[in-house]
């Protein structure tokens, strides 16, 4: 059944190329390059599907996104931009948004948010109740900066997930910004005027754990000399974040499963139980799944808390951000024109540099630097040795043990055999697991996954049919 679809772009090979692929699919489309224009073919037309991009010649789109939704309130509105941070996405969401797709995005995807659309256009759409007001997160100490691709894909989930009441389980390396990501998704939660308590897990006496969450009572054990609420009652009607989750004994487990499933609390040493209303956001960098096959972490805790997850990529992945993040770093350390204190020579340095800890690191190095170069511009010479903790060589090696044992284990089962081969064994076992793993990372985004990769992006259409031909996306012409 053909739609009314309405494109507002000013990049015209955007707008052409949408534009052609929905007429493909039979819908009648119209095309607007201000946000002006758009307005008033929206009354005109009443589109059922709009596509606004942020940046616009006059009225930027996220203030248009407001005025569509007052002439053509059944329309579902999908964002577009390539230069949005947290906020453009929290305010995409917040405006009523129906989605948000960073460019460059695959047409696949933006036909797949259409349909989406056009199967929901009749379910009542609250998101633009849902907060009164917006944090104003990315202007704050602690904001998150990037505008990579995958930092789009964060920012997108971020923003979908803070209204909601769902569990969130962070994942990342160490030094990635997990513990940032929880506060964001509580300063745009319907919950940023309660409490938002970390628990630290890794830092607490294990034997203690489960008195710093639920509280215990005067007398529990040795020391209590006083009754105490735990996080989990001092947080009540906000959010608690656990971080470095694997390291919950498992006794304390089987209770945090209890708060999820009841919403209520028992001291230690109590014998009734307390309600409480928190939502739970956690993190860890370690392998859960691992944990669970290992039986350290309980199966259906993990899948409770496991609601929504978000993946933080390491700072190797997201160099082009390196940029943006030395500006706010040396900002915060009060570098005066923090915009013009780190040349090329120096940029290209730090994007070539190995960094294992993540932009925890990547700030340590830059207040180290600004400290060396007493107010002048910043040169590699500022900069401290490069760390020798553990990144991503060590990664290397992981898989590198990984793969002599299963060299060894298939030589071994060959003894007295016909040879095998056993490289492209090595990489039909491999390759497909690398590209899907890729490709849920970036959303399904089959360009930044070529990037990603190294290939070209005819050579990951190629494997997409390759080992799913039945998902696979026919070539554009």
């Amino acid at each position: 059944m053909p739609h009314s679809v309405l494109i507002i772009d000013d990049e015209e090979p955007i707008a052409w190329t949408l534009r052609r692929a929905f007429e493909r699919e039979k819908h009648r489309v119209s095309v607007a390059a201000t946000a002006e224009d758009g307005l008033m073919k929206a009354r005109q037309i009443a589109p059922d599907v709009v596509f606004l991009d942020v940046r616009l010649p006059g009225m930027d789109g996220l203030t248009a996104l407001g005025e569509i939704k007052k002439v053509a309130p059944s329309a579902a509105v999908v964002v577009i931009t390539a230069h949005g941070n947290l906020n453009t996405a929290v305010k995409a969401v917040e405006g009523g948004a129906f989605d948000y797709l960073a460019k460059p995005f695959e047409l696949a995807q933006a036909l797949d948010a259409a349909r989406r659309a056009l199967v929901n256009r009749d379910t009542p759409d609250d998101s633009g109740i849902l907060r009164s007001a917006l944090a104003e997160v990315d202007s704050s100490p602690d904001a998150i900066i990037g505008r990579s691709p995958v930092m789009q894909t964060v920012f997108k989930r971020i923003a979908l997930v803070a209204p909601a009441a769902a569990c969130v389980l962070i994942t990342g390396e160490s030094g990635t910004g997990k513990e940032l990501v929880a506060r964001a998704i509580h300063a745009n939660s319907p919950r940023r005027h309660n409490p938002l308590l970390a628990a630290h897990v890794a830092a607490y006496n294990p034997n203690l754990v489960e008195s710093e969450l639920f509280g215990h009572i005067k007398g529990a054990f040795t020391g209590a000399e006083r009754s105490r609420d735990g996080l989990l009652k001092l947080a009540d009607g906000g959010t608690v974040f656990l971080d470095e989750l694997a390291d919950i004994p498992l006794p304390v487990q089987a209770k945090l499963l209890r708060v999820l499933e009841r919403q209520e609390v028992q001291p230690v040493g109590g014998s009734e139980s307390q309600l409480v209303d928190v939502r739970i956001v956690s993190a860890t960098h370690a392998d859960l799944s691992a944990a669970v096959r290992e039986g350290k972490f309980r199966h259906d805790l993990f899948f409770r808390l496991n609601v929504y997850p978000i993946h933080l990529p390491p700072l190797r992945d997201r160099v082009d951000d390196i940029p943006l993040l030395a500006e706010h770093f040396l900002r915060k350390f009060g570098v005066p024109n923090p915009g013009s204190a780190v040349p090329a020579e120096t940029l290209a340095f730090l994007k070539s540099r190995p960094w294992p800890g993540n932009v925890r690191e990547l700030r340590n190095a830059l207040e180290h630097a600004a400290i060396e170069s007493r107010g002048a511009a910043l040169r590699p010479e500022h900069f401290p040795e490069p760390s020798t903790a553990a990144g991503p060589t060590s990664t290397a090696e992981r898989l590198r043990s990984l793969v002599t044992e299963w060299v060894r284990e298939r030589v071994q089962a060959l003894e007295g055999r016909e040879p095998a081969d056993l490289h492209q064994t090595l990489i039909d076992a491999i390759e497909p697991a690398v590209l899907d793993e890729v490709l849920r990372q970036v959303d399904g985004n089959r360009l930044v996954a070529a990037r990603w990769l190294g290939l070209a992006r005819a050579t990951v259409r190629k494997l997409i049919r390759k080992y799913h031909p039945d998902t696979a996306e026919p070539d554009e012409d």
